[in-house]
């Protein structure tokens, strides 16, 4: 059975909004993002963040961690997306139901980017089995912040793992737990 891992970067003071005003990768950072991605074979995100990665990174080629992305199949939740592109499918009108039977078949794990407003979904259903936060030594002042307008009563997640970069970012894995 894959596993659901979501991977994502938060500010000091909290903040996941627009990292890519605010995150800092550098060479370690970068070569662990690339090293991590080859433990996944597709991508679970919303649709906002489809849109976002895909205008960001669709039309780009020859870099190894975009190459990588692109190639992924990606599964999108949308309920206003008809249809997609880059590798991409709709997981239709039950994306906890569709995400349960990607996890069910034989593969390597699979991979969110990001905390969205898919996470209130997923949590509820207990259908992430790992949260990786990248914990930036950055300070972004504004923005959506982890778990912001979600419930997260039912969330109780255990340290299993962590790691300091030399950049001053610290990895924490969580587990539900």
């Amino acid at each position: 059975m894959r596993k659901l891992i979501e991977s994502t970067l938060v500010s000091l003071d909290g903040v996941i909004e627009a990292p890519e005003r605010w995150a800092r990768f550098d060479a370690e950072a970068t070569a662990l993002s690339l090293e991590q991605l080859r433990n996944y074979d597709a991508f679970v995100m919303g649709r906002v963040t489809y849109e976002k990665f895909y205008a960001t990174w669709g039309h780009i080629a020859g870099n190894p961690y975009i190459d990588r992305i692109s190639a992924m199949p990606k599964h999108v939740a949308s309920r206003s997306l008809a249809q997609t592109t880059w590798n991409a499918t709709l997981l239709g009108p039950d994306p906890s139901s569709a995400i349960a039977r990607l996890k069910d078949q034989p593969g390597k794990d699979l991979i969110k980017y990001g905390t969205s407003r898919l996470d209130d979904t997923l949590v509820r259903d207990h259908l992430i089995d790992e949260f990786h936060f990248w914990i930036m030594p950055v300070v972004a002042g504004a923005g959506q912040r982890l778990f912001e307008d979600m419930d997260t009563s039912g969330l109780d997640l255990r340290l299993t793992d962590e790691r300091r970069l030399q950049n001053g970012t610290v990895i924490l894995t969580y587990a539900p737990g």
